[in-house]
């Protein structure tokens, strides 16, 4: 506050001009999914959002097991290259097994596994190794020790268990069937958030929230797709939704109006991924140990998402995700037919039915293909492009965030057109750069009374228009016989005859 007697000079600093805004991160994939991570004595943070940007951040989360799909959906985005991923995993090591009861198990005297028993399955728990018959309950680290992750039991010298020995074990093991679509969807439960609504936290832990939504091996149960098209609609993000594995196309076509079924929607949320994907898979099978080294079938969801993210930072989110190249894949678990001339192809079917599915040609490698969203055929608004709705959702996520600074100042002209400069900078800047045909942001002195100004409160106008993708390209080809007259006309060939001609040859 300046002094209210100055005998003398004094300066006062005043901000002046647009206050630039900031545009939201938009190629930032939330992921929902379980992952190997077994020690019950340090259980690792479950239901917690982690960020993850690199390959190193994704090792936290384990090697690919047969079964966890966190892991094997990060290989999936990263094989595009590019791309932030908020994880939740909701597999609690201490909750999500199966009990084997007390077994006979039997030492082996000779070969490479000699005093070594597996129990057949990885992360186990809870184990008990007695006597057969029972009697006699022997103890961890004096009489054998115990590889959990691979669940191998193996005798100590000199302890009471002989070599040779049969013996009882009881034990939990780690069982991902045992995740049910409850714990992806989650809860608020005595103030914390579970599985997807986790989702809701991030902003104000990392500033910024999930844009692109998937749960693969999971997003193909109605109670899930319905969960994360939710979410998407509170998070201003969109739902991949994917169909289940060896779907036809014509049956995924006739679950657009299948009540029940996860492609059954209209939402202008949800991108519904069809078919799943073959993969060579080089995981390890949880009952033997044994890398997996055979195809395998992959939800489509997490391939689209990380080309979105990576299309995203390359070339801008006004881009739609057709059209893009992916990678990590041999192909849909289904045959399909692609043309880019032929409409009754199968991919042109699909996606006149609002389902993103993959073109796969001659020498075009296998592509995201599909502008569509689940809102298509029945909505025809601008915004059943996906491109179109997520530059809508990216312009009103910056702009009313980049509004925090001028909450409760006080209502003048100067804070009305310090606003409007704000946002018509903002949105000039997206006109340059491509992301919008044209766009102004308006105050309307009608839209804003002395009443409703007098009660805090202020109206403005915002007219954009994000660029539609290419979806079609015609060309009217005439036969024009009128053309035939250029025959013989300014030919240098023809005149060469003509003047050999003369000269008698």
């Amino acid at each position: 506050m300046a002094a209210s007697f100055l005998h003398g000079v004094e300066v006062m600093e005043v901000t002046s001009g647009p206050t630039p805004v900031t545009v939201v991160k938009s190629a930032v994939i939330g992921l929902i999914g379980t992952a190997p991570i077994w020690d019950v004595s340090n259980p690792p943070a479950v239901q917690t959002p982690v960020l993850v940007s690199s390959a190193v951040d994704a090792a936290q989360f384990g090697p690919l097991i047969k079964g966890y799909t966190i892991p094997y959906a990060l290989a999936a985005i990263q094989a595009q290259g590019a791309g932030q991923v908020i994880v939740v995993n909701v597999f609690n090591p201490a909750v999500h097994v199966s009990a084997v009861a007390a077994t006979p198990y039997t030492f082996p005297t000779t070969g490479a596994d000699a005093g070594q028993i597996d129990l057949g399955h990885m992360g186990v728990s809870q184990v008990v190794v007695t006597s057969d018959p029972a009697g006699t309950t022997y103890t961890a680290g004096s009489d054998y020790t115990l590889d959990a992750v691979n669940g191998i039991i193996t005798l100590v010298a000199g302890g009471r268990i002989s070599a040779g020995a049969t013996v009882l074990v009881s034990f939990d093991y780690a069982d991902p069937t045992k995740v049910a679509d409850s714990d992806i969807i989650g809860t608020f439960t005595n103030g914390a958030y579970s599985g997807l609504q986790a989702l809701k936290t991030t902003y104000g832990t990392m500033g910024f929230f999930a844009k692109i939504l998937i749960a693969p091996g999971y997003s193909q149960n109605s109670d899930v797709a319905s969960a994360l098209t939710t979410m998407a609609g509170t998070l201003r993000a969109m739902a991949l939704i994917d169909s289940a594995p060896g779907t036809a196309s014509a049956t995924a076509i006739a679950n657009r109006g299948t009540a029940g079924a996860a492609f059954d929607t209209s939402s202008n949320r949800a991108i519904l991924c069809y078919p799943q994907q073959i993969f060579v898979d080089n995981g390890i099978d949880p009952t033997t140990g044994a890398p997996v080294n055979a195809n395998s079938v992959a939800p489509y969801s997490q391939y689209v998402a990380g080309a979105m993210a990576a299309k995203d930072l390359a070339q801008g989110y006004w881009w739609s995700p057709s059209n893009t190249q992916f990678e990590g894949t041999l192909g849909p678990d289904v045959p399909l037919y692609a043309s880019i001339i032929d409409p009754n192809s199968d991919v042109n079917t699909l996606n006149s039915e609002g389902i993103v599915t993959v073109f796969n040609s001659f020498g075009t490698g296998l592509r995201v293909w599909g502008n569509r969203s689940a809102a298509f055929p029945t909505s025809t608004a601008p915004d059943n492009f996906i491109s179109i709705r997520r530059t809508m959702d990216v312009i009103e996520d910056s702009v009313e965030l980049a509004m925090l600074q001028f909450i409760d100042q006080p209502i003048s002209n100067a804070l009305i057109t310090a606003i409007l400069a704000s946002v018509n900078a903002f949105l000039r800047s997206l006109i340059q750069r491509g992301a919008l045909v044209g766009g102004s942001a308006t105050f309307d002195p009608a839209q804003n009374p002395p009443t409703q100004v007098a009660a805090g409160q202020l109206v403005f106008d915002i007219d954009v228009m994000p660029p539609p993708p290419a979806e079609r390209i015609s060309f009217n080809v005439t036969i024009d016989t009128n053309l035939l007259q250029q025959l013989g006309q300014s030919n240098p060939l023809g005149a060469g005859l003509s003047a050999a001609a003369g000269a008698g040859f």
